[in-house]
């Protein structure tokens, strides 16, 4: 039976009160929230036969290692919390990477990481400074936050262009490799920048898998003001897991654990992301296969008259030939079920990121060019 006033269908019927709601709703919702531009995310279609090359997911499969934890997990074991801190999985990766657990933040995924890192280090009327083009998130995080987003443009072909002295942000964020551009900066060049910016700076490695001599660990625990972000979404081919981390100073960790949500991180995920992290080897072995297959692609897109920018990550970059518009090339792509990334934009509006699947995926990707 319908309820007095509302219709059988379960719409709410028009009324001169709609208006009165809105305006109240209006109210009560924060102004920076009203007017915040959200984050898109690729899409993800459940659609027989596509192949998917537009948000960079790993195309082989985790380490058997994890389907063992899969299969014998207790769900018993679910009615309890998860250990909010997670002390087992901290103690493996300060095994890996040579820190104390106490520099290790994981979180719920590296946007959580991301998130918690720009509350804990920016002030009302502060800033936050990144490059242009970077992760998408950044402006978002800042925005969130009220405070400014100052982007520093790459230079041509999107190689490093020094941030100027007089920046005046209290966070940096670096991605390195650079995403969409997958370009790699220079050690050094990453290390000096550290040491001169007055605020912290975020080195976020969710690609370093897949890149030669890109490793900001060390940097993190030295110097006081340097975060590193790492993923298991990537590499280790958990992206429906929602795993990242951080490693920093323990003052730069604690503050993250003081703002974090109660139990952010379930208890499944932490023992499935525990077992990946015994496997190192079969991520690695995944690693140089999306590698081959990356310097293969790219060679094959140079031939086609493709510009390829070169990549150190698990996607590339390209614009296709003159006379060809990048969209319409998207759009094309997408009329044959197969998902590439095309970001509008000055800078980005004539290139395609094409995410590495597996080789019969890029060769079937391939055909379709």
């Amino acid at each position: 039976m319908a309820m007095p006033g509302r219709p059988a269908s379960g719409l709410t019927a028009p009324s001169p009160n709609n208006a009165y709601i809105l305006f109240l709703m209006n109210k009560l919702i924060r102004k920076s929230v009203q007017d915040l531009h959200a984050y898109t995310p690729g899409e993800q279609p459940n659609v027989k036969g596509l192949i998917k090359l537009n948000t960079n997911e790993n195309p082989y499969p985790p380490s058997p290692a994890v389907k063992r934890v899969l299969r014998e997990y207790s769900a018993e074991s679910l009615r309890l919390y998860p250990d909010p801190v997670c002390t087992a999985l901290r103690e493996r990766l300060a095994e890996i990477h040579g820190c104390m657990p106490e520099q290790l933040f994981v979180g719920n995924g590296s946007d959580e990481v991301l998130r918690l890192i720009t509350r804990a280090c920016t002030q009302q009327g502060g800033a936050v400074g990144a490059f242009s083009p970077t992760y998408s998130l950044y402006p978002v995080l800042a925005e969130a936050e009220e405070v400014d987003f100052r982007p520093v443009e790459l230079a041509p072909a999107f190689q490093w262009r020094e941030p100027p002295e007089n920046m005046e942000a209290t966070l940096f964020f670096l991605a390195n490799p650079n995403a969409p551009t997958g370009v790699a900066y220079a050690p050094a060049l990453v290390e000096a920048f550290c040491r001169r910016f007055s605020g912290v700076v975020v080195l976020d490695e969710a690609y370093a898998d897949f890149a030669d001599g890109v490793n900001g660990v060390a940097l993190a625990k030295t110097q006081p003001n340097v975060v590193v972000c790492r993923t298991l979404s990537k590499s280790f081919s958990l992206a429906g897991l929602r795993i990242g981390y951080a490693i920093g100073a323990c003052d730069v960790v604690a503050a993250l654990y003081k703002l974090k949500d109660s139990y952010n991180v379930n208890r499944l995920s932490q023992a499935v992301a525990l077992a990946a992290l015994e496997d190192l080897a079969w991520m690695q072995a995944n690693v140089r296969k999306i590698v081959a297959t990356r310097e293969r692609v790219a060679a094959a897109l140079v031939e086609r008259g493709w510009e390829v920018i070169a990549s150190s990550a698990n996607f590339l970059l390209s614009a296709p030939p003159e006379g060809s518009r990048a969209e319409d090339v998207f759009l094309h792509l997408r009329h044959r079920h197969v998902l590439v990334r095309y970001f509008p934009g000055g800078r980005t509006g004539r290139y395609l990121r094409i995410s590495i699947g597996t080789d019969a995926e890029m060769d079937a990707f391939l055909a379709v060019l």
